[in-house]
């Protein structure tokens, strides 16, 4: 897949800046809709099938897991914390304004490092957040914490996520996923730390108001 030519204009131009509903802290660059942003995301590449743009939304599980760092600063203050499939970027910009001392923002869609660098910007955090388009499953990398948020929606993507996330836990590495309970979600090796009702699209979700938990993974 090429890189889009110029990924930064293109989300300026069919996004609007708005506060994310259960974090109005926080100010990101998203869609009113999905499916039309789909269709222009797929007509600028002159490609079929490329990545939902997910990093366009606050999804439920993201913003709550923004809304645990944001009301339980301690936890992130100066760490090190890598945010995976980060998206929009929401968890590791919550994690900066938190505290911690840097952030890694991984996702391998162009456009959502690209967007995570707008959002950083303008939510003043861009000096601790080092958006990268790399593949951090098996990869060494340095931190204290790792946020995953959404990321248990497909069978295959879920069971390799959570190996490796269970690897990255056995090392000492304090693991917090946001998720609102969705199919592939590993809830036997989880404890819940808390609970939200969050306000979502219901293009994407089928609700205007979810659930949403922030989870600690257990050994």
């Amino acid at each position: 897949m090429r890189p889009p030519d110029d990924p930064e204009g293109f989300i300026r131009t069919n996004t609007r800046l708005l506060p994310v509903p259960h974090a109005p802290e926080i100010r990101l660059h998203v869609a009113d809709e999905a499916t039309a942003l789909w269709q222009r995301t797929e007509d600028e590449l002159q490609e079929i099938g490329l990545p939902p743009p997910f990093w366009a939304f606050a999804w439920a599980g993201g913003q709550a897991l923004a809304r645990y760092l944001l009301d339980n600063s301690a936890l992130v203050a100066g760490k090190r914390v890598v945010d995976f499939a980060s998206g929009s970027g929401l968890c590791a910009i919550a994690a900066c304004l938190a505290g911690a001392g840097h952030v890694t923002a991984s996702d391998l869609d162009a456009f959502a490092v690209a967007a995570i660098r707008l959002n950083a910007a303008q939510n003043g955090v861009s000096e601790r957040i080092a958006p990268t388009q790399a593949n951090l499953i098996g990869a060494a990398f340095d931190a204290d914490i790792v946020l995953a948020a959404d990321v248990f929606y497909e069978r295959d993507l879920a069971a390799t996520v959570t190996d490796w996330l269970i690897g990255l836990q056995r090392e000492g590495r304090t693991v917090l996923i946001g998720d609102p309970g969705r199919t592939y979600l590993p809830k036997d090796r989880l404890t819940c730390l808390a609970t939200y009702t969050v306000p979502v699209m219901r293009s994407l979700e089928d609700a205007e108001v979810k659930r949403s938990h922030v989870w600690r993974l257990n050994d």
